[in-house]
């Protein structure tokens, strides 16, 4: 068994079938320790747990010890994981293998990218990564690119405060094209709410809406995606808008 120490997590539960998935790719290269949420926390973004105490109890699957389960987010599973449940600071952080594209402004929302996101402002190299459907189960593929990119993350680093975010075409092995290296998109989502009515005669809302798709090209990632390529993009959270920034200095808003 290497020397190396591997953290995973998800945003899905630690009883998804895409975590276990993930667990058993990355034995071939470390000793991995899983800490996730003891159930779905799908789009709840970077949030932390501040209010409540957070509790860990430990998960079984297949009669075997699987790991860690959490009350709280994703973020609050790998901080938690790395200053708790870890016999040592791991050398890499993978979230996943997430149920659902993480494209464009997904990545915003995402559970998945939180987590990678957390990771490395700890100053440890991360991935996300994710399955372009939210129906079918293909997660062999992405699991072994995974291991190849997880490999070339040990082996070269990263730059401080980026990540790599992976989205796989939910297909087989043989219909995926290749890899690209990819940027952000700008899609996002044209949404709208279903007004319902529940059998107490209560209203509720339901969020609805479809992705909208607004540049394309080889180097986005959902264009990538849809051609059937991987799409691995660098994802860093400096949100400044440093085109701006020289014309906001002459706003003379300063007394």
């Amino acid at each position: 068994m290497s020397e190396f120490l591997i953290l995973v997590t998800n945003d899905d539960g630690i009883y998804a079938p895409g975590i276990k998935a993930l667990k058993s790719a990355l034995q071939e290269i470390g000793t991995v320790t899983v800490a996730a949420p003891l159930a779905e926390k799908s789009a709840v973004g970077h949030a932390i747990t501040l209010s409540d105490p957070l509790r860990v109890q430990e998960v079984e699957r297949d009669g075997a010890f699987f790991g860690y389960a959490v009350n709280g987010t994703p973020a609050d599973c790998v901080k938690l994981g790395i200053r708790c449940l870890c016999e040592r600071e791991p050398d890499l952080v993978v979230s996943g293998i997430n149920l659902g594209p993480n494209t464009a402004v997904n990545i915003i929302y995402s559970g998945t990218v939180s987590a990678a996101a957390e990771v490395t402002i700890m100053g440890i190299p991360s991935i996300a990564v994710s399955i372009a459907s939210f129906h079918k189960h293909e997660y062999k593929y992405a699991a072994e690119i995974t291991v190849k990119t997880a490999k070339k993350v040990l082996e070269n680093g990263l730059p401080a405060g980026t990540l790599l975010n992976i989205n796989v075409p939910a297909l087989p092995r043989k219909e995926i094209k290749g890899v690209r290296i990819t940027r952000q998109g700008r899609g996002r989502y044209e949404e709208a709410y279903d007004k319902r009515v529940d059998p107490n005669q209560r209203v509720y809302y339901w969020l609805t809406g479809k992705k909208m798709i607004l540049d394309s090209g080889t180097d986005v990632d959902d264009s990538a995606v849809m051609d059937n390529y991987v799409s691995i993009t660098p994802v860093r959270y400096d949100l400044t808008d440093q085109k701006f920034l020289k014309e906001l200095k002459q706003w003379n808003l300063r007394r």
